[in-house]
């Protein structure tokens, strides 16, 4: 069967250009949450209080792999209520050449609602975290946090490059490249 090239405007960004954008938000959250941080607990935790022991650390590889499918789910979760046929237009993959898993939405739907299904993971794995942390001095839930703010370098970058578009046009996910397509309404 052939694949139907949807009309529209196709709008890509680079993956090499993504990953270098995730080590500057690595960096960039780091200094603007490791600071106030230490600011906070320096005094009322000891160090190793605060790193936690070995065990917390552990087992890092393994909830970070876990995080990575949540961080797909979420986008699924969020594009489904959007999406006109709900969770049947959602499908999920892995992209194994560079063993990434993938939430694609199979149907366009408003730019609003894409953007919220592309910025949910990082709300939701990164930025609270981050902030949680804050208030209970884990410092492994600090790093967890700063690693899904940059773990969504590629959904910030797409959802910046869709401010700049009328909202009421459609987004189109694109099949097989980190990008979409705009369908401005006639």
């Amino acid at each position: 069967m052939k694949t139907q090239i949807p009309k529209g405007r196709k709008v890509t960004i680079s993956i090499v250009k993504a990953n270098v954008f995730a080590i500057v938000l690595m960096v960039v959250s780091a200094i603007a949450f490791l600071p106030p941080f230490f600011m906070i607990w320096k005094d009322r935790k000891t160090v190793s209080e605060l790193f936690g022991g070995f065990g917390n650390w552990s087992i890092v590889p393994i909830l970070m792999i876990a995080g990575i499918l949540v961080h797909e789910l979420i986008h699924g979760l969020t594009w489904a209520c959007f999406a006109r046929n709900g969770w049947k237009s959602i499908s999920f993959g892995v992209i194994w050449k560079l063993l990434t898993p993938y939430c694609h939405c199979n149907e366009p739907m408003r730019i609003p609602g894409y953007m919220m299904g592309a910025m949910m993971p990082c709300i939701v794995l990164g930025i609270i975290p981050a902030i949680a942390s804050l208030f209970v001095g884990s410092l492994p839930l600090l790093v967890w946090g700063v690693f899904f703010v940059a773990a969504a370098a590629g959904d910030i970058w797409m959802t910046w490059l869709l401010t700049k578009e009328n909202r009421n046009s459609f987004v189109l996910d694109h099949l097989s490249e980190a990008g979409f397509y705009v369908i401005d309404e006639e």
